[in-house]
């Protein structure tokens, strides 16, 4: 509806969706879902889809976030999804800047393009047994502070990332290729593959629960990727409140570019039981006590006194 919270609602998606088509490729496809949205915005989506701005429109009757999700999904069988909210806004380059990792990182499950410092922590030990010796695993200074600012700004959280989180972010790289370790789910591309073997198509959660965790996080890791972000930030999330800036990044949105290579991916990985067991179950227990991770991250780059701070949330 468009009252109250979502007073700006309908006003926010049209700046997502023009972010979106300006930025993306020409052999994009884009699926719209609405899930149980009130009339006007029946009647946006549905001049979207006559004037061909986007392939696929899906209207159901609020079955909630993660069952709309997987109705996006089915009939197709793409090498790359990307699935995101609709309060996103989209920068220029975060399709090259994600096929970049998937093309650098073979393990690569899932690329988020709104970097976190404080993603280290959720469904990563299986990256840290990788990489557990690797001096590709190390911190590095933050490339955009105020991108992580804008991100707790739009949670209503100013205070969600502390004075160390701001400077440093784990991170792996290849060459120069650098990713950010861990990855988010409002904004996330992700391999196809992920979603033919789901344990479970349908949620009887309209949201909360651990729902989007069961959904959208633990298969990547059950497979045996990796859970990864761009090292720069290339998607803001909006909220549901316009803001002028908000207007003047898509107002000044380059024209898109139809040279991107694709990545070649892999074949699918075979599901592994007892790897997943290991990684994410008895050693993530290891890797995640408050006192090894602290002599983890000073072993990786960090100060003693900022190794301290940084676990403090």
């Amino acid at each position: 509806n468009l009252d109250g919270y979502y007073k700006e609602g309908l006003q926010i998606l049209k700046l997502c969706i023009e972010s979106l088509t300006k930025t993306i490729h020409d052999n994009t496809f884009i699926s719209v879902i609405d899930n149980g949205s009130c009339v006007a915005v029946k009647q946006y989506l549905s001049t979207l889809l006559q004037e061909s701005k986007i392939d696929e429109l899906i209207q159901t009757e609020a079955i909630g976030k993660v069952n709309a999700v997987l109705k996006g999904l089915v009939g197709h069988k793409f090498k790359l999804v990307t699935i995101t909210d609709a309060d996103v806004l989209f920068l220029n380059n975060w399709q090259e800047e994600t096929y970049k990792i998937f093309t650098s990182f073979r393990k690569t499950g899932v690329v988020c393009t709104t970097p976190s410092s404080k993603s280290y922590k959720t469904l990563v030990s299986n990256l840290y047994w990788d990489t557990f010796f690797s001096n590709r695993l190390k911190f590095r200074n933050v490339k955009n502070p105020e991108a992580l600012k804008a991100f707790a700004n739009s949670i209503g959280h100013d205070d969600f990332y502390n004075g160390p989180q701001l400077q440093s972010y784990l991170t792996v790289n290849k060459g120069n290729d650098i990713a950010v370790v861990g990855a988010g789910h409002f904004a996330a591309t992700y391999r196809g593959d992920i979603f033919r073997s789901l344990d479970s198509t349908y949620s009887e959660y309209s949201l909360g629960a651990n729902s989007l965790h069961e959904l959208l996080d633990k298969p990547v890791v059950k497979k045996g990727y990796w859970r990864l972000s761009t090292e720069d930030n290339y998607t803001y999330h909006m909220g549901n409140t316009m803001e002028p800036w908000m207007q003047l990044e898509v107002d000044g949105i380059k024209s898109k570019e139809n040279n991107i290579v694709q990545p070649k991916l892999s074949e699918d990985r075979a599901y592994k039981s007892l790897s997943y067991l290991v990684k994410n179950t008895f050693f993530s227990k290891f890797i995640i006590n408050k006192m090894i991770m602290r002599r983890f991250f000073i072993w990786k780059g960090l100060s003693k006194l900022n190794a301290k701070e940084y676990l403090n949330w």
